[in-house]
C-alpha cells in the first residue's frame, strides 16, 4: 500500500483511486467466489469504496464522505474486513486531517505574522512621534538660549563705547557662533521631522506663571520694549495647557528678535470663560520678515495638541507688524 507522504502529492490521487479500485475489484470476486448478482453488487460497492481516491486531490471532503458510507457498506457485504475500503478509508481522512491542520496552521501564522506587522507598525509611529516631541522641545529650549546667546553678543558689541578691537571681534564672533549653531541645529531637527506629550524631567514644567522671567530675560538681552498683557479671571489652568502656552510665546518672542529685532512686542494672555488665548504682536516689517521653519511649525503642532488652533499673519491696524494668536480651549470645571 502506498504511503500517506505519496499520497498526499497531487500526482499520486488518480493512480491510488484507480490502483485501490482494482484490488477492491479483485476482492470482490475473491469473497463472492464469482456469483452474479452478488457479484455485482460486491465490485459496485467496493470500486465506490476506493475510486473516488481519484478526486480526492480537489474534493477531499466529498471523497471522504462516499468512501466512508461504502466502507461500511463492503464490510456488510462480505461479513468482515474489506481490506482495500479500508486502506482507501484510512488513506482518505489521514490526508483529510492533514489537510486541516496545515490550513489551520497556515492561518495561526497568518494571524500571527499580521499581529507582528501591527506592531511593528506600532513602534514605528511611537518613535516617529517620540522623535518628533524631542525636535519641537530642543528647538523651543535651545534655539531660544542660542539666539539669547546670539542677541546679547551683539548688543553688547554695539552698546559698549571704545570697546577694543579684539573684544569687539570676539564678541562678533560669539554672535556668528550662535547663529551658526542655530542653523546647524536646524538641519538636524529637520532629519529628525522626517524621520519622523508631561515629559520626565526632575525639574518642574514652565507655565503661565514663568512668562514674567521670560519677559525679563528678554528685557535684560536688550532685545526691545516688551510687555506682558494680562486679561480676564487668572486662574490655574490645567498644567499642559499652561506649558503649550508657555512654549508658545516663548517661540513667538524668539521669532520676534529674529526677524523683527529692536521692534516692541506685546505679549497678551486673555483668560475666557471657554478658552485661553495667546497673542504675540510685533511691530516690525510683517510675514515678510517671518518666514516659515520649525517654530512655526512647533507651534502649530503644540496648539494642535491641546486641541486648539493658532493663527499667524500680519497684525490688525496701521501698526501692522507681525501677530501669533493661539486658541487653547479650557477644560470644563
Amino acid at each position: 500500500m502506498a504511503s500517506v507522504g505519496e499520497i498526499g502529492g497531487r500526482s499520486r490521487w488518480p493512480v491510488a483511486g484507480s490502483c485501490l479500485a482494482v484490488a477492491g475489484a479483485v476482492e470482490a470476486v475473491y469473497r463472492t467466489h464469482g456469483s452474479g448478482a452478488v457479484l455485482s453488487l460486491a465490485i459496485v460497492v467496493d470500486v465506490c469504496a476506493t475510486l473516488p481516491l481519484v478526486l480526492a486531490r480537489d474534493r477531499i471532503t466529498g471523497a471522504a464522505a462516499t468512501i466512508t458510507v461504502a466502507a461500511a457498506a463492503a464490510c456488510v457485504l462480505h461479513r468482515g474486513t474489506a481490506l482495500a475500503a479500508l486502506a482507501a478509508l484510512t488513506i482518505v481522512w489521514t490526508a483529510l486531517v492533514r489537510r486541516r491542520v496545515l490550513r489551520r496552521r497556515a492561518r495561526a501564522a497568518a494571524l500571527e505574522s499580521s499581529r507582528r506587522a501591527f506592531e511593528t507598525t506600532l513602534l514605528e509611529h511611537t518613535a516617529r512621534g517620540e522623535r518628533a516631541r524631542i525636535a519641537r522641545e530642543l528647538h523651543d529650549v535651545v534655539a531660544h538660549h542660542i539666539s539669547m546667546i546670539s542677541v546679547q553678543a551683539e548688543t553688547a558689541r554695539l552698546a559698549v563705547p571704545g570697546m577694543p578691537a579684539e573684544g569687539a571681534e570676539r564678541l562678533l564672533a560669539i554672535g556668528d557662533t550662535a547663529r551658526a549653531a542655530l542653523t546647524e541645529m536646524r538641519r538636524l531637527l529637520g532629519v529628525l521631522r522626517e524621520d519622523a506629550g508631561a515629559e520626565p524631567t526632575r525639574r518642574p514644567q514652565p507655565g503661565l506663571r514663568q512668562l514674567l522671567d521670560l519677559v525679563d530675560e528678554a528685557h535684560e538681552s536688550g532685545a526691545g520694549s516688551i510687555r506682558l498683557i494680562v486679561r480676564g479671571d487668572v486662574a490655574a489652568l490645567d498644567p499642559g495647557l499652561e506649558l503649550a502656552a508657555y512654549r508658545i510665546a516663548q517661540e513667538a518672542l524668539t521669532n520676534a528678535r529674529r526677524h523683527a529685532p529692536g521692534a516692541a512686542v506685546d505679549v497678551e494672555i486673555e483668560y475666557g470663560p471657554g478658552a485661553l488665548r495667546v497673542r504675540v504682536r510685533d511691530n516690525g516689517p510683517g510675514p515678510g520678515g517671518a518666514p516659515a521653519g520649525h517654530g512655526l511649525l512647533g507651534m502649530r503642532e503644540r496648539a494642535a495638541a491641546a486641541g486648539g488652533d493658532l493663527r499667524t499673519g500680519p497684525g490688525p491696524g496701521p501698526l501692522g507688524g507681525f501677530l501669533v494668536e493661539a486658541t487653547l480651549p479650557r477644560a470644563a470645571p
